[in-house]
Parts: C-alpha cells; structure tokens; sequence
C-alpha cells in the first residue's frame, strides 16, 4: 500500500471519527457552561488554535464555512473567552470523548503510535489549521485521548489539503461543498446561502480535488512501511465500525463541518 494509498483508505474513518466529539451531547453542555452556542463553539473550538486573529483569517482557513457564519461564530465566542481558551476548551473534549469511546478499542496502543508518527511527519505548508492545532498540547495523556487528538490533527491535515486541492481544481469553497456528499443540504449546514452552482458540471473537479488531497495528504503515511500503512487502515476501520454499525456511511470528504 502507497502512501497516497493509505490516505485514500484511511481518509473516511479520519473524517468520522476525528470529527465526532464535536456533536457529542458533552461537547455541546461544554459550549452551554462556557456561555455560547454550539456554532460559536465549534467555529472558535477550531480556528482558536489560530490565536487572537480576526473572523476574516478564521473565514479562510476554514475555507469551506460562510465568512458571514464564521464571523457570527468567532464574534460570539469572543465576548465571553479567548480563541485559545475556546480551543483548549474544544480540544478538553475531544480527549473526553476519546477517553469515553475508544479505550476500549482493540489494538488501541497501536493505533495510538502509528497515527502520532503520521501526525509528526505531515507536511504543515499551505495547512494552517493543522499546523496550529499540531502545536497545541495535548489535554490528557490517556490512550483513548491520545488516538482522539491523533485523528482530530489528522481530521484538520485532510480537510486543509482539500481545500487547496479544491482551489486549484478551479472551484470555489461553496462550489466544493455543493459538490460535496451532502450537496445544497451541506451548503445550508456551512451558512452558504442560495443560490448554489449546479452539481453536475463539478462532478469531475471534484474527482480530482479528492486525489490531490490525498496526494497532499500521503506525506503523513511515507512515515510508515507498507505493512504498517495496512494496520493503520484496518485499525482504523475496525474504530470507525465500533462506533458506527454501517461502515459504508459518509466515505465521502465532507466540506465543511463532517
């Protein structure tokens, strides 16, 4: 298995289960007891890895959210915390789902090395997301919070990487969402308002914006052996079917929030 192999087949379970904690009902009572909404919460949860920056370079790293929703998001968060208190908040979470849904996945241990040697050797340039997250330290140390970070960096490395992939395949942010899994629906979910290219004139950009992304992607798998790169995957999937019976829901790169 290639290293653009790897990121290919393990991009699906990154995207699903790094991303869970974020509509986990903990995550959400996190965001109450901090004083804001869940939207403001995960805007500034994510793009507070960033620092004291404004809602306009928040907009363009998350690339594939509204800039109008992304300002009310970190706008909001912003009166009662700051960015980086948001996302230590953010990131506490992430570790406590960890904690509470993957400790108890097999091969754990392992799946903690491996995907900690993806993260350390992925290229960060053109991601700053994932370069900001990368250098925030983890809240817990505990296996289950460990793999949870792993994958949250490598959730951020993947959707970053399809962001330029998606730019330089000639679409723009809203015409990758629309040409997303969940079309006009994940444009809606993005704060995108209507009205919304056409979907099937994207068909083939987008095709190729997914190979390029794991070609931006596969630096993070070079690290590995070809034996180790099918662990990885198997690891990974043997997760993402403990948490989530159907195994061939959401392979898709979703655009914005996944």
């Amino acid at each position: 298995m290639t290293p653009e192999q790897t990121a290919a087949a393990s991009k699906p379970a990154v995207i699903e289960v790094g991303g869970a904690f974020h509509q986990c009902p903990g995550t959400l009572h996190r965001a109450r007891l901090l004083g804001i909404s869940s939207w403001a919460f995960y805007v500034a949860g994510r793009g507070g890895a960033l620092g004291d920056v404004r809602a306009e370079t928040v907009a363009a790293a998350l690339g594939f959210i509204a800039p109008d929703a992304v300002a009310d998001g970190w706008d909001a968060a912003l009166r009662v915390a700051t960015p980086v208190e948001v996302a230590t908040a953010s990131y506490a979470e992430c570790c406590r789902w960890g904690i509470e849904h993957l400790t108890a996945v097999p091969g754990l241990d392992r799946l903690v090395e491996l995907t900690g040697r993806a993260v350390a050797a992925a290229d960060p340039a053109g991601l700053p997301l994932f370069a900001a997250w990368r250098t925030m330290p983890v809240p817990d140390e505990a296996p289950g919070a460990r793999a949870a970070a792993h994958l949250h960096l490598l959730r951020e490395l993947f959707i970053g990487a399809h962001l330029v992939a998606a730019r330089a395949g000639g679409m723009t942010p809203l015409a990758a969402v629309v040409a997303g899994p969940e079309g006009p629906a994940g444009a809606v979910a993005c704060g995108w308002p209507p009205p919304y290219p056409a979907v099937a004139p994207l068909v083939r950009r987008r095709i190729w914006a997914e190979s390029v992304t794991d070609r931006l992607a596969s630096a993070a798998f070079a690290v590995l052996d070809p034996a180790e790169r099918v662990e990885l995957v198997d690891l990974l999937v043997a997760a993402r079917t403990r948490l989530r019976p159907d195994p061939t829901a959401g392979q898709a790169l979703p655009s914005g929030d996944g």
